[in-house]
């Protein structure tokens, strides 16, 4: 599909979506965020009770999952179905103003999740209106345009929702036609004819309802299918390789003002203040959608989910303040990890699996088996387009459609990223062409030599950066625009639901390091590599956001923290790994592979009961869910459409066994105790890096405290912000933290009042960062001022606590703190600038957060 620069009119029904006017930024870059999971079972409203609480935390924006209305029963909100209504399950946009209002009274804003890249397609389709209007008039629909399909002729869309092959269906007479009451935007309901398919309700095109049952399906503007079909023939873009996640054309002028019409009011009635981005990198143009947005919000504070491999860094001239805070979260998280320990890791995973292949291979298997399965049809599409254009370009004609394929898989499955940022019409930029060059250098190597491939790859990687290829003077027609976003727009779930959600479950070495955004082949940060990025950050985009957790990360930032004793401790873990498989042999199936093992048991550790943590106890339900999603998605034994059921059962009975043992309590308990004050090192140390590093800081609800969660739906879960406001007031109050859990949430909130208290040492580019040298690599420290002013604020933690207490505690190692007097705001204790003990600093706590005490900033 050609990608239309003209604006068309609004859509008749889009009422508010008229062209935007550029609105003024009516909130400064938060302090920090607090991220909200509204849905029905905790709505708006319930929220407004929370915000009291988040204001006593220290938190400076509350920031909301998506607001806009959702498909039925949805719990996370990245299913939108309509734009121009708030959320009736969260409340409606009376309660969501009340959110803000409540917000804004306690001197915070409020953040809104944006999704422009894709709706849903709900059951019933009707609740999504502008798809139900394309599916009953096609090319005549006012919402033709936004759905990114080309729609040609009858059976145009698929639609692949059926049990079996539509024959089998026809035969047994389960589909029917009828009328139903279709409600309308106004409230009104409209009786239109459709057709059922049990709860699947369709439109029926005008004239063609008089039609016998098989003829009346053929005239549609939609092909009813079989859901298996939908790998092969999908021919709309959609998220990832979810089917019910349908692209939207945002890149079409009248389409972005439509989708963004509401929020825009809102933000324009001071009601919205901010805004975070879902899936930019499935968009048409990143670029170009930010530099609407930013003209459209009068430059509002707005972050991008950008998912940056190793040292990719997000676009200079992305109009945004950053990304979400992925590239922080491995960075922050790798300081506790030892990379010593990587090779005892591996020696163990070696053994229990007998897989001697590096991640890197496991990687492009699993990518080979996503192309090939789940986004067959995405390759088809890509390749059938590539194949056109050759067929029409006399000197490209003796390309093959075959050789095209393997090229295109190859290039796709070499990117090593989610993709370039070239624009149809543009030069290609020289670090994005790079991309592509190193993508085909990669691929070169999986073809071979053979002359016709090779001279394929060249015409598709220059098709690819809209380059001259072929005829003289073709570089530009609708067709090859559309290579280059297509390819673009497709690397992105190749690389995810091959990397993330297949590989990431398959090598289960370390699974601390299989998380969004990082690289289980990389175990261990060193402090001036985050030292680096933190300067980095300060020159170029200081008020992204940092994370720990998110809706999305595969496990919490506790189990995560948890898991990094591992890493200084394999061959002791190796020994309790083989304690447990004895503990459980009994229990233990013939199918049950070592990686769901290793998997289970590091699980299983970093979830076990943690003294003075307060966490919910890991249940059977939660573990079979987790573990049902875990083998799933790494699709050896079983998978999502194809199950395995005596494979998943004999691995879900070990998973009990395993909890419900009393001997493995014992094995993991004793674990446990020997590793609390490493694993406390970690839980703490990460948490106040991040909250003072560059950055603004968020914290995912119910991490402000310990929480051990694991991948969605389980860190959706109901969060108890009573009691944490109640440990909190007490602590205020004056009473010490009580345990694990009492002293996060108490560092939580003393550096989150810091910030708010002094964002000018936090906040742009004249919020300095500087390392202060240490007499160990046992501590990290670093200093935060305005400009070239004296420090005021230091942050001090402990890394690879086992081995410092195998060393023998600190012994006579010291900070050198900048000239003065410091008070430690967690502890109260307060010491002298110069070069300060650190057996003396943290004695009690494994960090410090020290503040210059007042009258004392006279030396640099």
């Amino acid at each position: 599909m050609s990608i239309d620069p003209v604006r068309r009119p609004v859509p008749q029904g889009s009422e508010g979506a008229a062209p935007t006017a550029a609105l003024p930024a009516l909130r400064p870059v938060p302090t920090s965020t607090y991220r909200l999971q509204l849905h029905a079972g905790f709505t708006a409203d319930d929220a407004v009770q929370v915000v009291p609480y988040l204001a006593r935390l220290g938190v400076g924006h509350v920031f909301c999952s998506p607001v806009l209305q959702a498909a039925p029963g949805s719990t996370h909100g990245y299913d939108v179905v309509e734009h121009s209504r708030i959320s009736e399950e969260i409340g409606g946009e009376d309660a969501l103003r009340r959110l803000a209002e409540a917000a804004h009274g306690h001197g915070m804003g409020l953040i809104a999740d944006v999704v422009p890249n894709h709706m849903a397609i709900p059951t019933p389709i009707w609740h999504n209106r502008a798809l139900w209007s394309v599916l009953r008039e096609g090319a005549a629909s006012a919402f033709a345009d936004w759905f990114d399909v080309e729609l040609s002729g009858e059976r145009s869309l698929l639609v692949p929702v059926l049990g079996r092959p539509i024959g089998a269906v026809l035969a047994d007479e389960e589909i029917s036609v009828g009328e139903e009451q279709i409600p309308q935007l106004d409230g009104s309901l409209r009786r239109e004819h459709v057709v059922r398919y049990f709860d699947h309700v369709l439109p029926v095109a005008a004239g063609t309802e008089h039609l016998g049952l098989a003829d009346l399906l053929d005239r549609q503007w939609y092909r009813l299918a079989y859901w298996k079909v939908a790998d092969d023939e999908l021919d709309y873009r959609r998220f990832f390789d979810v089917d019910t996640l349908a692209a939207v054309r945002v890149e079409l002028p009248h389409v972005f003002d439509a989708t963004h019409a509401t929020l825009l009011r809102l933000q324009g009635e001071g009601v919205i203040d901010g805004y975070r981005i879902d899936h930019p990198d499935g968009l048409a143009d990143p670029r170009g959608y930010l530099r609407d947005l930013e003209r459209a919000t009068g430059g509002a504070w707005t972050v991008v989910e950008k998912i940056l491999d190793g040292e990719e860094q997000l676009p200079g001239d992305f109009a945004c303040a950053g990304s979400t805070g992925y590239d922080a979260l491995w960075r922050v998280g790798g300081l506790f990890h030892d990379p010593h320990g990587a090779i005892g890791l591996t020696h163990l995973w070696q053994r229990r699996t007998g897989d001697l292949r590096p991640f890197e291979e496991v990687a492009e298997d699993s990518t080979d088996l996503i192309v090939s399965t789940s986004l067959w049809a995405e390759i088809e599409r890509l390749t059938t387009l590539i194949h056109k254009i050759c067929q029409e370009d006399i000197r490209l004609r003796d390309t093959t459609r075959r050789n095209l394929q393997k090229v295109v898989v190859a290039l796709l499955t070499s990117m090593d990223r989610y993709r370039a940022y070239i624009v149809p019409g543009e030069p290609a930029p020289g670090s994005e062409r790079t991309v592509i060059e190193q993508a085909a250098a990669r691929a070169y190597r999986r073809l071979g030599e053979d002359e016709d491939i090779i001279a394929t790859l060249e015409t598709v990687v220059a098709l690819v950066c809209g380059d001259e290829v072929g005829s003289a003077g073709r570089t530009r027609s609708a067709e090859r625009d559309e290579v280059v976003v297509r390819f673009a727009q497709t690397c992105g779930p190749v690389h995810a639901k091959g990397l993330e959600d297949t590989a990431f479950y398959r090598y289960s070495r370390f699974v601390a390091v299989n998380e969004v955004g990082s690289d289980p082949d990389r175990i261990g940060v060193d402090p001036d590599e985050l030292h680096d990025h933190a300067a980095s950050m300060v020159r170029t985009r200081p008020d992204a956001m940092t994370t720990l957790s998110t809706h999305d990360t595969k496990r919490s930032e506790d189990v995560r923290a948890r898991l990094a004793v591992l890493t200084e401790q394999p061959l002791e873990w190796s020994v309790v790994v083989q304690d447990l498989e004895r503990a459980t042999a009994a229990q233990r199936g013939d199918r049950v592979d070592g990686a769901v093992e290793l998997l289970l048991w590091q699980t299983l550790a970093a979830c076990w009961a943690l003294p003075g943590a307060a966490a919910e106890p890991l249940t059977a339900e939660r573990l079979d869910q987790y573990l049902t999603k875990a083998m799933r998605e790494a699709k050896r034994h079983t998978t999502w459409t194809e199950q395995d059921g005596e494979y998943e059962q004999q691995v879900l009975a070990l998973g009990r066994a395993g909890l419900n043992s009393s001997e493995v309590d014992g094995i993991l308990g004793e674990w446990t105790r020997r590793t609390f004050a490493a694993q406390r090192s970690a839980i703490l140390g990460q948490k106040l890096v991040q909250l003072t590093m560059p950055g603004v800081p968020d914290v995912y609800q119910g991490n402000e405290t310990i929480d051990l969660s694991l991948v969605d739906p389980d860190n959706r879960r109901e969060v108890a912000h009573g009691a944490h406001r109640e440990r909190l007031a007490r602590m205020i109050q004056g009473a010490g933290p009580d345990g694990i859990a009492d002293e996060k949430l108490w560092l939580t909130h003393r550096a989150l009042v810091l910030r708010r208290e002094r964002p000018e040492l936090f906040q742009g580019r004249e919020a300095a960062y500087r390392p202060l040298p240490t007499t160990t690599g046992h501590a990290v420290a670093f200093g935060r001022a305005v400009g070239e002013g004296p420090i005021d604020v230091v942050t001090v933690v402990t890394r690879l606590a086992h081995g410092l207490s195998q060393r023998g505690g600190w012994g006579d190692a010291w900070i050198a703190l900048p000239p003065g007097r410091w008070r430690d705001t967690l502890s109260g204790k307060e010491v002298a600038g110069g070069q300060a003990a650190l057996a003396a600093l943290l004695d009690e706590w494994p960090v410090a957060l020290l503040v210059r005490v007042a009258g004392r900033q006279d030396d640099r």
